[in-house]
């Protein structure tokens, strides 16, 4: 037991691969970076996966899948590179990637033209009003899903996990528990556990707004990253005090945008998880550690509900650097969740 509370509302994975109906974009600012990035969401084929596109990098564009396995950094974002190629890089992309996975978009193109999703207003709520506006479009393939068939589990030495579990019994998708823990006082202990849909997505983490402490501010500053933070677009804290002039969206704020992060960070497994995810002060880092530790067995994993003949944007077994499909003779593949 992880001492959070159960009893949420159940529903079924969405048995149909999803993308746009039309394409979209909107232009704002790259939080580390600080510079003025456009980003449009264009419809996607089945077996696709979700891609981000860099369309400013000498010699054409260039393709980076959202894989686990291509994360480069973890330093207060989650980074996207081609192996060998840092200039291929997309930064910030755990903000998108969470509004995806909430509205159950598997197969999408995120057109950049800079190293960074924007920021917009720290949040993941500007994205999902974007895919509302384009609309979602249900594709005749069955979307497959990843099935976590025993626990996994990362820690750091500061006492900080995350873990996968099999999914509780008569569940079915990412049933989540997360609790974070920090000295300053406007942010203390909070925990939230939450079965992860589009509605509850929608309403109870999408508005959840990234969040620093007044006194890390110039460091990061000073190490090349948040020179386009603000209290636009940042939750600011100074021990007991919250900076922004309009206080918090909710009482938990902090610990709804922690796993706002971490549904964008598990969305790197490549399809939707069927597990329950349980973490304490998990940051960028460990989430993508326990993805790479889920991967690196296939005992711990199988897919479900998956009809087509390929799909190169799930993982491949092992959880290798390379980007080949995930079928092969010897990964298992069920009709439906156990």
């Amino acid at each position: 037991m992880d001492g959070l509370a159960h009893g949420f509302p159940l529903q079924t994975i969405a048995t149909t691969q999803r993308t746009l109906k039309m394409a979209i974009d909107c232009v704002g600012v790259g939080v580390h970076s600080g510079r003025k990035v456009s980003l449009r969401l264009l419809p996607a084929p089945v077996d696709s996966g979700i891609v981000f596109r860099r369309t400013d990098l000498p010699g054409g564009p260039v393709d980076i899948p959202a894989r686990f396995d291509l994360v480069s950094d973890t330093r207060l974002c989650t980074v996207l590179e081609l192996p060998g190629r840092p200039e291929t890089r997309v930064g910030t992309v755990e903000h998108l990637m969470a509004a995806l996975m909430g509205c159950g978009i598997t197969n999408v193109v995120a057109e950049l033209d800079g190293p960074e999703v924007p920021i917009l207003d720290g949040s993941a709520e500007p994205f999902v009003f974007l895919i509302g506006c384009a609309g979602l479009l249900d594709q005749a393939a069955a979307a497959p899903v990843i099935e976590v068939l025993r626990p996994v589990r990362v820690a750091a030495p500061d006492g900080a996990f995350a873990e996968l579990r099999p999914a509780p019994p008569a569940a079915a998708g990412l049933d989540a528990a997360m609790s974070i823990a920090f000295d300053a006082v406007a942010i203390g202990r909070q925990a939230l556990s939450l079965r992860v849909t589009a509605e509850s997505f929608a309403s109870e983490l999408a508005r959840a707004r990234t969040f620093t402490q007044l006194r890390e501010i110039e460091a990061l500053r000073a190490a090349g990253l948040a020179r386009g933070g603000s209290l636009d677009n940042a939750v600011v804290v100074d021990n007991d005090r919250v900076l922004n002039p309009a206080g918090l969206r909710m009482a938990d704020e902090f610990v709804r945008h922690k796993l706002l992060d971490a549904v964008g960070d598990l969305g790197l497994a490549g399809a939707a998880l069927h597990a329950r995810f349980v973490a304490h002060r998990t940051g960028h880092a460990l989430n993508n550690r326990l993805l790479r530790a889920l991967f690196a067995d296939r005992a711990n994993w199988r897919v479900v509900g998956a009809g087509s003949p390929q799909a190169d944007h799930l993982p491949a077994p092992g959880g290798t650097t390379g980007l080949p499909g995930w079928r092969d003779a010897h990964l298992p593949v069920a009709a439906s969740p156990a």
